[in-house]
């Protein structure tokens, strides 16, 4: 698919990942439908593409709540004529151990709480973003291509329970939708990225930052310019789908 006057929509677009990509994408000629939790930063986002002469319109959206994602989806199909490719990259951490158990006594165990919002954030939110932009997608009949946001977590790692069955279940969407969607010429891949540096790792201590990167063969952090390369190449390429391209420095072994 040619990226050129197509219309992109991208989860979590505030900020990020998300608005990385989106900004890569509109550099390519897309247009441009940020979806995000608060509508100021969605807005500054979305003008910020917009003062470039971009088509750009941002989206308030719970994506957990299904009601807010069919109607988000039927405004962007109304405002933009049509949705040819879908970024899910939305995506929530709230990392604990499973149980913590110090002198003999259980003090402490991941919560429903943290369990629960990782899962609707991460899994039930991509799976209602990809259901609503498929709907469109297969209607249309002009193909398109859904990208899912994974991480190399969806292996498994200590801490993440949630997080890494989340990104495992996101992956295993890949697959499954892209052998459903393939009668409609809608093809569907993933990125499974390490550590990207972000406003987020810029925010971590910088001990962290080097116990990470110890992991890493690169002995750096990802770039957001490189994950949307990653994600131009599965745009691009019409015979790619069904599969996850690991972006993570040779750091899942």
């Amino acid at each position: 698919m040619q990226v050129q006057d197509k219309v992109f929509v991208i989860t979590g677009g505030a900020r990020g990942l998300g608005a990385g990509m989106a900004a890569h994408l509109a550099s390519q000629g897309a247009h441009i439908a940020l979806i995000d939790i608060d509508q100021a930063s969605v807005d500054s986002a979305a003008d910020a593409l917009s003062n470039q002469g971009i088509k750009a319109k941002g989206y308030e959206c719970d994506i957990t709540n299904e009601e807010q994602v069919e109607s988000t989806f039927a405004n962007i199909k109304n405002d933009f004529g049509g949705v040819h490719g879908l970024i899910n990259n939305a995506g929530l951490m709230r990392d604990g151990m499973l149980v913590k158990v110090k002198d003999g006594e259980l003090v402490g165990k991941m919560s429903l709480q943290q369990w629960q919002s990782v899962i609707d954030v991460n899994l039930t939110g991509t799976f209602l973003c990809g259901r609503e932009a498929a709907s469109i997608m297969a209607l249309q009949g002009e193909g398109g291509v859904i990208v899912n946001v994974s991480s190399v977590s969806r292996a498994g790692n200590a801490g993440q329970t949630n997080y890494s069955a989340t990104k495992a279940g996101v992956a295993s969407m890949v697959v499954t939708w892209a052998k459903e969607l393939a009668r409609y010429k809608i093809r569907v891949g993933g990125i499974a990225p390490g550590v990207i540096a972000t406003e987020m790792t810029a925010q971590m201590k910088p001990e962290a930052i080097e116990r990470m990167l110890s992991a890493v063969p690169l002995r750096r952090l990802g770039e957001v310019d490189e994950m949307a390369h990653t994600l131009q190449y599965i745009v691009e390429n019409d015979f790619f789908t069904g599969r996850i391209i690991e972006m993570d420095g040779g750091l899942r072994v």
